[in-house]
């Protein structure tokens, strides 16, 4: 008489769900076409999926693709903007700045943050304009 395998007993199973395709992530929406593909070649041709449950199954993967789809378009955006001098030097906007001059430093307030030819430029309220790298100084404080 031969043996089971005692690796094949349920408690020497794994409890972890870890579906193929993406590395023990949650399920995607190829993943439930999948399932819902194999439930509908295994369904019982004398009672049939009912309307009402194939329904409720369509606008479950309608809904899991929409999510995915604003997932993706959030990344985009967010990627878009992170390498955006703009948006990385515009918290700045309205704090006070002393900066190099040739021979003293001066102080303003900054208006606005502009690109020109790839050049960051922080535009003053006494309308000067100047780069990043000329700030010893940066608070909150407006001047006076």
């Amino acid at each position: 008489m031969s043996s089971i395998d005692p690796s094949l007993y349920l408690q020497a199973q794994s409890t972890t769900a870890s579906p193929s395709g993406n590395n023990g992530a949650t399920l995607g929406k190829d993943d439930f076409l999948k399932i819902l593909m194999t439930q509908l070649q295994n369904q019982d041709p004398t009672s049939p999926m009912k309307d009402q449950e194939f329904i409720n199954q369509m606008t479950n993967f309608s809904m899991l693709e929409q999510m995915t789809n604003v997932s993706s378009s959030i990344e985009a955006f967010t990627k878009s903007q992170s390498n955006n001098p703009i948006v990385e030097y515009s918290h700045m906007i309205g704090k006070q700045v002393t900066y190099a001059l040739s021979s003293f430093d001066e102080t303003s307030n900054i208006k606005a943050v502009s690109t020109k030819e790839g050049k960051v430029y922080l535009e003053l309220t006494n309308g000067e304009k100047i780069t990043p790298d000329q700030i010893t100084r940066l608070s909150a404080e407006e001047s006076e």
